[in-house]
C-alpha cells in the first residue's frame, strides 16, 4: 500500500488497463504496477492486461484483491483486433461498462543510430506502437460513445520532444502517439470522451536498470526536484488526469520529469 492508504474503496468507475509488454515495464512491474495499484486505491475496478510475466501480474492482482479491491487479470496482444475486442467484451460483461482506458502498451525497439538502422527496424516500432493505440482506441470508444462518457490516457515519453542518442525509433513513435491523441480528443470530445497524454522522463524501473549509476546521478543533479522519477511519480500524474478535477482537459500532453525539461 502507499502511505496513508489502509484499504481500497470498492465500487466506483470501471477501468481497463493494458500493460506494457516486451522490453518495457509491464502492468505487473514499474509504471504499470504502480498505476494499477493506485487506480484500485482510488476506487476503480481494474482489469490488467499482460502478454508475458504472468506470475508477477497475478501478484499485483492478488495484492489488490487482498486489500479489498476488485481486479481482473487478462491476456491479449493489444495489436490484435480480435484479442482487444474480447478483452473489452470481458470487462463489460463483468462490470457493465468501460469508463477508462490507459494505453500503456509498449513495443520492442531497435536502439541504434539512424545510420545503422534498417527501415524495417524503424518501421516496426512505429507500426506496433500506433497499431496498439489505434486498435485499443477503436474498441474502447465503441463502448464509451454509447455511455456518453470516457477517459483515454496514453503513455508517451519525453523522447517524443527531446531526442537522445540511439532512440530515434522510440521517440518518433511516441511523437506520433502524442499527435494521435490530439486527433482522438477532437473527434470524440462531443461524446463526453477526453484523451490526454502523460510524457515521462527517465524513470527508475526494471527497464532502466541497465543505466550506469553515474548516469542516474547526473540526471538527478540536472533535475530541479533533485531525483530520478520513481514509478509512483508517474502513476500519480496518470490518476490525476483521469480524475473528475481534470474533466475539462483534453488533447494535452503533460511532462512528468521533475522539471528536467520545462515545455
Amino acid at each position: 500500500m502507499y502511505p496513508g492508504e489502509s484499504h481500497i474503496r470498492g465500487g466506483g468507475r470501471r477501468w481497463i488497463f493494458p500493460e506494457k509488454w516486451l522490453w518495457l515495464p509491464e502492468g505487473s512491474r514499474g509504471i504499470g504496477r504502480a498505476t494499477s495499484i493506485m487506480l484500485a486505491q482510488s476506487g476503480a475496478r481494474v482489469a490488467v492486461n499482460f502478454t508475458h510475466n504472468g506470475p508477477a501480474l497475478c501478484h499485483v492482482v492478488s495484492s489488490i484483491r487482498e486489500a479489498g479491491g476488485e481486479a481482473l487479470e487478462m491476456q491479449a496482444d493489444v495489436r490484435n483486433p480480435d484479442d482487444v475486442r474480447q478483452l473489452v467484451e470481458a470487462v463489460v460483461d463483468r462490470w457493465g461498462r468501460l469508463d477508462i482506458l490507459v494505453n500503456n502498451a509498449g513495443m520492442s525497439i531497435a536502439m541504434k543510430p539512424i545510420a545503422d538502422m534498417t527501415w524495417d527496424e524503424f518501421a516496426q516500432k512505429l507500426n506496433d506502437e500506433m497499431k496498439a493505440a489505434f486498435v485499443l482506441t477503436q474498441a474502447a470508444t465503441g463502448v464509451m460513445k454509447t455511455q456518453k462518457y470516457g477517459r483515454l490516457l496514453y503513455v508517451a515519453s519525453g523522447l517524443a520532444k527531446h531526442p537522445a542518442p540511439k532512440m530515434a525509433a522510440h521517440g518518433s513513435a511516441k511523437a506520433a502517439l502524442v499527435q494521435f491523441a490530439r486527433y482522438v480528443a477532437q473527434e470524440y470530445g462531443p461524446y463526453g470522451i477526453t484523451a490526454n497524454v502523460i510524457s515521462p522522463g527517465l524513470v527508475r524501473t526494471e527497464a532502466t536498470a541497465f543505466q550506469p549509476r553515474e548516469h542516474l546521478a547526473h540526471v538527478a543533479s540536472m533535475t530541479p526536484l533533485g531525483h530520478v522519477a520513481e514509478p509512483g511519480d508517474v502513476a500519480r500524474a496518470i490518476v490525476m488526469l483521469l480524475g473528475d478535477h481534470a474533466s475539462f482537459l483534453t488533447g494535452v500532453c503533460v511532462p512528468v520529469n521533475g522539471g528536467m525539461a520545462m515545455d
